[in-house]
Parts: structure tokens; C-alpha cells; sequence
């Protein structure tokens, strides 16, 4: 395998499946599979999951809620996400465990990162809920210092697209595919790959990023055994 312990960035909207919110039972079962393909080959699986299905903060400041209640509020989405993950994890045999960066101890352990990664060298899937634990920080800054704290060989961002364009392939049938791009190829161009907190701090870190499409069935396999599939960011 290429990679022995990866960090896996899911989106929230990557749960609603083809409806407008919520989560799809469905695809989550789609993911659950597709992850578990990775335990039964001994790769150390981590995941982030957005909470843009429930609840957006960044949204709700827009319609005039205070920035900081709206964050706060798209945590709790990512824990619910996470338990939905949990669970659909756990009906595949895949021990897993739920890690949050708010106390929420009913629910979830608190992020502690040597337990983390001792639950990764154990087989169990560690789940990341809650972001970083403050607000103004996106899931995407989450999966990157996450991804650094546990010592993580790459972040695999699992997207709807199959990789990283000059522009967007939905929008622009023009768009043309990077297999390989550098971190300063990407700012210097102003593609979109993450938030610039979380990019710059994968690029000061030198952890690759490797975006992908996680809805085409085997694929997140593939990634992990090094096959050409989507676009890797690198030095």
C-alpha cells in the first residue's frame, strides 16, 4: 500500500446523497464499505466530516445570525454527521471511535491526541467532530491539524469531482485536469483546493493533498494503494 494512516475530509453535502439536506442512510452505507476495504488491509483511518447537510455558520451570519452562535452550531452538525458514521461503521464490523473538540461527553470522547492515536495503531476508525473547537475555523483547517497531530501520510479529500481543474468541469466543459500540481502552482493560479488556513498549513507541514471523486465505487481504495486517481498536491 502507499499509505499507511491517512486522514479522510468528507463533506457534509458529500451525506444528502440526491436530496437537499440531511443524510441519505444509503450513501453512508456506500462509505462505510468503502472504508472498511481499508481496515481489512491494516491502513490507520482517520475522517473529518463538514456539517454543511445540517447547518452552515458562515450562512447563518449572513442572514444575520452572530458568527460565533452559527459556528458553533455547525460543530454540533459535524458531531451529528459523525455519529451517523459511526454507526454505519460499526453495522460493517469496523470498530470505531468518535472523538470531539467540544465536551460533548454523553455522546463522543474528548480529542486527546495520544488516545487518538493509539485507537489508530489498535485498527479503530477515529472519527473528528466538532472542527478545531472554535469558531471562525473551517472542517477544512480541522482535517489539516488533525491530520498533522496524528502524524497522517496524506489528507484524502474526497469530493463529487474527480480531481482538482483549471476551472470548474461542471460549469466550464473547457476545464482541463491536473494530475499533479504544487502548492504554489495552486495559489499562484487561485485554484480552489481548501480554505487558505487549511492549505497553507498543509503547505508549511509539507502533508500532500490528495483530491478525489469518493462517490465512484473503489476508488478510495485505489487512492490509498497509489493508483493515478484524482489530483495529488505536493511540493
Amino acid at each position: 500500500m502507499q499509505y499507511k494512516r491517512i486522514l479522510l475530509k468528507l463533506s457534509g453535502e458529500a451525506l444528502m446523497g440526491k436530496g437537499q439536506y440531511g443524510i441519505d442512510p444509503d450513501r453512508l452505507k456506500e462509505y462505510a464499505q468503502e472504508i472498511k476495504q481499508l481496515t481489512d488491509r491494516d491502513i490507520e483511518v482517520a475522517i473529518v466530516i463538514g456539517g454543511g447537510n445540517i447547518f452552515r455558520g458562515l450562512k447563518g451570519a449572513s442572514e444575520g445570525m452572530d458568527r460565533v452562535q452559527g459556528d458553533h452550531m455547525g460543530m454540533l452538525a459535524t458531531i451529528i454527521n459523525g455519529l451517523a458514521l459511526q454507526s454505519a461503521l460499526e453495522n460493517e464490523n469496523v470498530q470505531t471511535r468518535l472523538q470531539s473538540a467540544i465536551n460533548i461527553n454523553e455522546v463522543a470522547e474528548p480529542f486527546i491526541r495520544r488516545k487518538a492515536i493509539r485507537h489508530l495503531e489498535k485498527g479503530r476508525v477515529v472519527i473528528f467532530g466538532g472542527g478545531t473547537g472554535n469558531p471562525y475555523f473551517t472542517t477544512d483547517s480541522a482535517a489539516v491539524l488533525r491530520a498533522i497531530e496524528i502524524n497522517a501520510d496524506v489528507i484524502l479529500k474526497g469530493t463529487r469531482v474527480d480531481g482538482i481543474y483549471t476551472s470548474d468541469p461542471e460549469k466550464d466543459k473547457l476545464a482541463t485536469k491536473f494530475d499533479f500540481i504544487s502548492f504554489e502552482d495552486v495559489l499562484q493560479k487561485g485554484l480552489k483546493v481548501m480554505d487558505t488556513t487549511a492549505f497553507t498549513l498543509s503547505h508549511e507541514n509539507e502533508l500532500p493533498i490528495i483530491v478525489f471523486d469518493m462517490n465512484t465505487k473503489g476508488n478510495l481504495l485505489k487512492v490509498v494503494s497509489g493508483e493515478k486517481i484524482g489530483t495529488i498536491v505536493n511540493l
